[in-house]
This record gives structure tokens, sequence and C-alpha cells, in this order.
């Protein structure tokens, strides 16, 4: 028998939020089969196998090339999306495969999703807009809808495929493209899985908008829908049973700002977000909650920067270098980091640079993570920007060409391209 298969990606500490979102699927949805996409590697005495999902898929069993080291080029929240479409790939291959269902574990289901079922089971591809209609005034142009051109127009908290060719070609091309692109840098047209989706209608046929408002409500939506009614069970969005609530940027305090300013008095919208404030409180009182990220330090305990990170992607050298960036046996890339990196990168060792460092260094565009067999690329982005930095500044052309002598008097031609390849 065909069965829908529903997943959510998160890290141990989430998983206890997440079981918000499971148990309202199991409430609406008994016979889905759920899942789990775990960033994170399960901690030695701690069993997930008999908690609210049907299957926990961690890290290491979704087929990612070079997985760990792949891992260390990602924040928690990239990685988290990162790993969407390995498991949406293999899900879709299952012969019990009736579609495959994402949600974010911040989502929460207040009515069965029949329509998303109907909708997929026509389409290859479906999707829910940030926004269906256009927006009234000035400012929710500017909050929202210019919000939507920078960070995609279609909102990643959910996602449905179906298992038809399209929808496998689909995943095959999204995991490519999150494999070296899963970034949150907006400066470069790139927001972690999202903005990739913004091509799928053009690259990809049979793809379907849903485009009711009782879809993916939340905050950013709330200036052209009026919620309404009481909880549980009645709560309407523009006279339709709201269908699930996506409660981004909850522990941040965004949720709460974006709400008071777009959802103005609308008495149902904050008592939503009353109801959940206290849920995820007491959910958050499970010892799981604050069980530490496995990809957040270094295997001495030592917490890794993010400037650690950015520079161990953009170089292919550090990567073959340091297939386990993680290890610190004779050094690694930590003791690299501490020692050479500090004298080649100073700005990212000072916290009033550092931020604006980080933006400079990967405006010059690369594939990131290579080490895994993919043969490097030379990086044209890079070759210009320092040639753009020597013809304004002579000083840094006169450094470049110091550095390039070191190079190449110690690695030869090879280390000079390494240095401008990924």
């Amino acid at each position: 028998m065909k069965k829908i298969h529903v997943y959510t990606s998160a890290a141990c500490n989430y998983v206890p939020k997440a079981r918000a979102l499971v148990e309202s699927i199991r409430r609406f949805h008994p016979d889905w089969v759920v899942h789990l996409a775990l960033s994170d590697q399960i901690p030695a005495g701690l069993d997930l196998s008999s908690d609210c999902f049907d299957e926990v898929h961690p890290l290491d069993s979704l087929g990612i090339a070079n997985a760990r080291s792949w891992a260390f080029c990602h924040s928690i929240v990239e990685l988290s999306t990162a790993i969407k479409p390995f498991l949406l790939a293999r899900l879709l291959e299952r012969d019990d495969c009736a579609a495959v269902i994402y949600l974010d574990p911040d989502t929460v289901l207040f009515s069965p999703l029949q329509d998303v079922v109907d909708a997929i089971g026509q389409s290859n591809i479906a999707l829910t807009p940030h926004l269906t209609i256009p927006d009234p005034t000035l400012s929710g142009v500017m909050d929202n809808e210019i919000a939507s051109l920078k960070h995609g127009i279609y909102n990643l908290g959910f996602l449905a495929v179906a298992p038809t060719d399209v929808g496998k070609q689909f995943a095959r091309w999204w995991s490519e493209r999150l494999y070296y692109f899963c970034r949150a840098e907006t400066h470069n047209g790139l927001f972690t899985d999202q903005r990739w989706i913004d091509l799928v209608p053009a690259f990809f046929e049979g793809v379907c908008i849903l485009r009711t408002p009782r879809l993916n409500v939340a905050p950013w939506n709330m200036t052209n829908r009026t919620v309404t009614g009481q909880l549980p069970d009645q709560i309407m969005v523009d006279g339709e049973p709201l269908g699930f609530y996506h409660f981004t940027g909850f522990d941040s305090g965004d949720h709460r700002i974006m709400a008071s300013k777009n959802a103005g008095r609308q008495g149902a919208v904050h008592a939503l977000i009353r109801w959940y404030s206290e849920l995820i409180e007491e959910l958050g009182k499970d010892p799981l909650s604050q069980v530490v990220w496995a990809f957040s330090h270094f295997d001495d305990g030592s917490t890794i920067s993010k400037p650690a990170r950015l520079i161990y992607r953009e170089r292919l050298d550090l990567q073959r270098a340091f297939p386990d960036p993680f290890a610190i046996e004779g050094g690694g890339y930590k003791g690299w980091w501490e020692s050479q990196g500090r004298c080649e990168y100073p700005g990212l060792f000072n916290k009033e640079t550092a931020t604006e460092e980080m933006v400079r260094i990967s405006r010059a565009l690369t594939p990131g993570y290579q080490a895994g067999g993919t043969k490097p690329m030379l990086s044209s982005s890079r070759v210009r920007e320092h040639m753009g930095n020597a013809l304004d500044n002579p000083l840094h052309g006169v450094k470049l060409a110091k550095r390039a002598w070191e190079i190449l008097r110690t690695e030869g031609v090879a280390g000079v391209l390494r240095r401008v390849s990924k």
C-alpha cells in the first residue's frame, strides 16, 4: 500500500520542539510515516528510536560524500537545510511512496492537509509562496515583498514532491546544488536551501503553486490574511480552516516582532503565539534540548568559529591537507588556523572587522567543499577580485605578489592554482 512520507530536519537539541509538529501530524494524519533528517550525530547512550518519529536518519546515513568534513563547512542552520534533499531523494525511491512532504520543525498542523495530498497527486512538485497577493502598503512592500526577493519567493518550511521521474530529477538537482551552495549569504544571492527553489517552476514541469491562505501562515503574510476563531480547532484564515502555522524565528524573538507589526490586533494570532510559547517552554525542559551539536566543536571540545568554517570551505588545499578538520592530532586544522590562519587572515581574528571580512572573502564566490572528488575549478571571481584590489591599492598588489612568490617557491605552480581554485 502506498503511503505519504513526511519528514522534518533538525539537530538533537531541537527534537523536543519538533514533537509539537509530529503530534499534530499524528492527530490529523495517523497513517503518514514520519521521518527525521538529523543534522547531527546521535550521542552515545541516547536512543532516538523510541521517540515520536517512525524513522531517524542521522547525517552519516544519508549517503553524502565526505559528510563529516562537508558538515564542517556549515552552521547548524545551513546543515539542517542542506541535508533536506538527500533524505527526500531516498524517500522518493521507496516502493511504498505515494508522495513526500517536508515540514519545518517549527510548524504545527491545525487541520487535515487533504488539499496538499490532492495537489501532489496531480503534480510533480508543490510549493507555497511567502506571499500570495501584492501588499497594499509601501511598508509591506519593503518588509515583505523585498524580503522575498532577497530570501526566496517560496517558503521552504513546506515542500511536497511526487515519486515521479520529474520529482526524482528535482531531488537530485536540489541535492547537487545544496552540496556546494547551501549558505546564508544573501550578498551572493544565496539563502540556505531556499533561493534555489525560485528556479523550480522554470526548470521542472508540473509545479503546483498552492496559493490558499490557509497554508504556511506566518508573520510575513499577515498583512494580507485575516486570522479568526478559537484554539485549538476553530482557527480560520480568510474563512478557511488553518492548515498549518509556521512559528519561524520564535527563539530569536523575531516572530513576535513581525507579528506585532503585521498582525496588528488580530487576537487569534496572538493567542496562537501564546499557546506555542507555553508549549515549547514545556517541551524545552527535556534534557535532550541541552545536547550540544556534534559539529560545533573540534575533537578537543573547543568551539569552531564561523571564520574557521569559512576558510576551510573556501580552500581546497586545506580540505586536502586536513581531511578531518575536527581532528587535532598533530595540530590538525585547528593548529593551522590558530597559527598560520592568524597570519594570513588577521582581519578574521579581530571582532570589530571579522564580520565585514567574512563578507569580503565570501564575495569571491566558489563552489565550497570539493575534496569529495570533484575536479577543482578556477575561481574567476577570485582572480578578478585580486586584480581589482591590486589596481585600486598598489600595496595590495605588492603583498599579493610576495605571497604568490612564497607559494610558488614552496609549492610550485600547483600551489598557486590551489589558492585560486575551488
